[in-house]
């Protein structure tokens, strides 16, 4: 029996994209939180928390989409043509951030205050228009002859708008969490406090979206109550539940990492669900992974790449990490 080239290529996606929410999703938390700490020294330890590691965390971004465009060109070609502008509205914002990243610790005082702000407006930006793109995905894009055949701002609806502030929720919460992880003292009890009220916003942010996805296409709400989606589909909400539960039992305790890595089981659970709601599908509603794969010589020899590619990344992500543990004191400095 052969390999299924498509399937395996939809596995190495999916899991680039699922490190990407996981890697650059606190990074672009922190900026979201910038409004709530204004203290300078506050800001300083923030940044310097995310400084050694957030240029490595969007390589899983660049990865996700060569291997779509390798893979599934369909899908590229279909998926950009149809969310042009909230892409590139979210590259602007990432962007932004980025320089204001490497600008803010080199300017002069009265001039910090600029890339603060760029940093805020580039994180906010960039993760709205992630969410967005989601939301939009989530509702489908209509194909015709293997060419994106709807208008330039379909992307531009109520839900996909819920979406985009769902995810900017969902970053800041990995962000806090980080910061109870990361950080000590006032700044580390002040994310906790904002952590608490962010965890009750997303728990709202996902039963709103559940309810909602199956009126957006009928086609999710026939495959979620339909078996065997139903039994993969039914402990995600429970799980959630208890996940959001042990989250706030954590804050209560005072514990310091677990509130992180509970946020990130509530981040792929939500990712789960959403895998659940349209595979097969690569271009919901009807388009499937194998229809939209490139030829089995193309995904072979590209797939050469990325098996090589791919551990590379994982050790050196997993290093700079090890390298980086433990807390962020005031006094520290990565520029």
């Amino acid at each position: 029996m052969g390999i299924d080239l498509p399937l395996l290529w939809a596995i190495i996606i999916l899991f680039s994209i699922m490190m990407y929410v996981v890697m650059d999703g606190f990074d672009l938390g922190i900026g979201i939180l910038y409004p709530f700490f204004q203290e300078k020294s506050e800001r300083d330890v923030m940044m310097n928390t995310v400084a050694p590691v957030w240029d490595g965390n969007e390589t899983w971004l660049v990865l996700g989409g060569a291997g779509m465009l390798a893979a599934f060109p369909l899908a590229y070609s279909v998926v950009l043509s149809a969310c042009y502008l909230p892409l590139s509205f979210m590259l602007m914002g990432l962007i932004f951030r980025g320089v204001a990243f490497e600008f803010r610790f080199k300017a002069r005082e009265h001039e910090r205050h600029v890339w603060d702000k760029a940093f805020i407006g580039g994180s906010v930006a960039a993760a709205f228009f992630q969410g967005v793109t989601l939301g939009a995905y989530i509702q489908g894009m209509p194909v015709v002859q293997r060419s994106y055949a709807g208008g330039a701002l379909d992307w531009l609806t109520p839900f996909s708008l819920f979406t985009g502030v769902g995810l900017v929720v969902a970053y800041a919460l990995l962000g806090s969490t980080w910061l109870i992880m990361k950080t000590q003292g006032s700044l580390q009890a002040r994310a906790g406090r904002i952590t608490r009220t962010l965890v009750w916003l997303l728990l709202g942010v996902i039963a709103v979206i559940s309810l909602w996805t199956p009126f957006v296409d009928p086609a999710i709400a026939a495959r979620w109550f339909a078996l065997p989606q139903l039994f993969w589909f039914l402990p995600v909400p429970l799980l959630v539940l208890g996940a959001g539960w042990l989250l706030l039992r954590s804050l209560r305790r005072g514990r310091q990492t677990a509130p992180f890595l509970l946020t990130l089981a509530l981040v792929f659970l939500g990712y789960s669900g959403l895998g659940i709601s349209v595979w097969p599908n690569i271009i919901p509603p009807s388009v499937s992974i194998w229809e939209a794969s490139s030829p089995p010589q193309s995904q072979g020899f590209t797939l050469v790449g990325a098996l090589f590619i791919i551990p590379v990344i994982l050790m050196y992500t997993v290093w700079s990490y090890y390298v980086f543990r433990g807390k962020v004191h005031p006094e520290d400095g990565y520029h």
